[in-house]
């Protein structure tokens, strides 16, 4: 059962709003998801089995963005090299710059072992991608699709942006477009005819850094708060949540570049010294772009304008995994099915005796996944919201009365985002289910 939520610690009326509950849990310091402990157990489990295919999607949008960058012809990108699985992560090992997980700073063993079975057997990494029996890294580019199309959020703050339509950004691209085609005077010809042309590629491919740092930060942050659960150290939701806000804030200046080898030589298209941050140019983009707005797939919505079945605006974009319908495609957010087939594969194993008993049948793993997943990324938006009020307006206990309202207008206004009824948006919004153990 749903446990009762406590009532707001403040001294202000009751909450009015449609989602009053969840109002009043996020002023007590709560998540939008409630604190059961079947919730837990499967956010945690879910962080786990994301955290893993995750290792694979960060070194190899590194490896894209830094190795493959203009090939024209990128058939082997995803036979990621034994280098960047080498590669360590910058926040796990003994050599880390700030260390989250304390487990190796290299690939995962459980990555490296499905990578040489797969589903199948033991066999050439070409038959395993032939047959496609291998990580889902097309899951890892269409969130980085959905990053570069919903460009300019956060705007000012987010400078990332700004600074690929720079002059700066446009001369180190070009420096680094012609040493990746010196010797080549077909594709410099054309680069000469169509500036433009490679310079939107290299735009693409500072994001697939953008998303490739970003993600090298969440999969150690997944990793630790699965072993902290597995030694009995989190005792709620919000525990878990408030994980996810002090890694924010620990984080928050993780430098965001774009570096790209050459021949032995290092272009930086983005330097280090610009200053942008994990926080303002990866981290919130990142949610906005995948969490609430991405697009619909081509055949579940018309795009015919007179239909009015797309916004208008892209802001009003709703087909994230936090308007997903996991059962039938299509019907308002896209579920990630490429990503649950990932995650299918190391689910820890109370996640799986779980999911044998409320399954119908071993089919029905996949949706019931799915659902995991949502509650999973309604706690970490609810995280990233707390932060957010933590750096923009009053602690919670906070006790001047008007701080504490401008506090509930800004929850208010986060979940006012659930509730319109413009384009189905009211009826697409999970969170009336998640407040239930019985969606499933």
């Amino acid at each position: 059962m749903v446990q009762t939520p406590e009532k707001p610690a403040t001294k202000l009326p009751p909450s009015h709003h449609e989602f009053a509950e969840v109002i009043h849990r996020l002023e007590a310091g709560g998540s939008m998801l409630p604190d059961t402990p079947e919730n837990l157990m499967q956010i945690i489990g879910l962080y786990k089995a994301y955290a893993v295919p995750m290792d694979f999607y960060w070194r190899d949008l590194l490896y894209i963005a830094e190795r493959e960058f203009l090939n024209p012809l990128p058939f082997f990108k995803y036979f990621l090299s034994q280098e960047y699985l080498d590669r360590h992560n910058h926040y796990a090992g003994d050599d880390a710059d700030l260390r989250i997980w304390r487990g190796v700073a290299t690939a995962h063993p459980e990555l490296l072992a499905f990578m040489e079975k797969g589903e199948t057997f033991k066999m050439p990494k070409l038959l395993h991608h032939l047959f496609h029996d291998r990580i889902n890294m097309e899951f890892a580019e269409a969130c980085m699709q959905a990053m570069l199309w919903h460009r300019h959020m956060y705007a000012p703050i987010n400078q990332f942006d700004a600074y690929l339509d720079s002059d700066e950004y446009k001369a180190n691209a070009d420096r680094a477009i012609k040493a990746y085609f010196r010797g080549n005077p077909a594709m410099l010809a054309l680069h000469k005819l169509f500036p433009e042309m490679f310079l939107e590629q290299c735009r693409q491919m500072s994001y697939y850094s953008n998303l490739g740092l970003f993600w090298e930060v969440m999969a150690p942050v997944f990793f630790e708060m699965s072993d902290i659960y597995d030694e009995g150290g989190f005792k709620g939701v919000p525990d878990a949540m408030n994980f996810l806000v002090n890694g924010i804030f620990a984080i928050a200046g993780r430098p965001i570049y774009h570096h790209v080898y050459i021949r032995g030589e290092c272009y930086e298209i983005i330097p280090k010294s610009k200053g942008f941050t994990w926080l303002y140019e990866a981290a919130l983009p990142y949610v906005e772009a995948v969490f609430y707005r991405t697009a619909p797939f081509r055949g579940t919505k018309s795009y015919n304008a007179q239909a009015n079945q797309v916004p208008a605006d892209q802001k009003d974009f709703h087909y994230g995994i936090l308007y997903a319908d996991v059962f039938p495609v299509g019907t308002a957010g896209i579920p990630p099915t490429l990503l649950m087939q990932d995650m299918l594969h190391f689910l820890p194993p109370y996640l799986v005796d779980y999911y044998s008993k409320h399954c119908r049948g071993e089919e029905d793993m996949l949706i019931q996944l799915g659902v995991s997943f949502q509650r999973s990324m309604y706690n970490v938006t609810s995280a990233v919201i707390q932060a957010l009020r933590t750096a923009l307006l009053y602690p919670l206990d906070d006790p001047n009365p008007k701080h504490l309202q401008a506090n509930r207008e800004f929850f208010e206004s986060q979940l006012n985002r659930f509730t319109r009824a413009d384009y189905g948006i009211r009826d697409a919004a999970r969170l009336r289910s998640i407040q239930s153990q019985d969606y499933r």
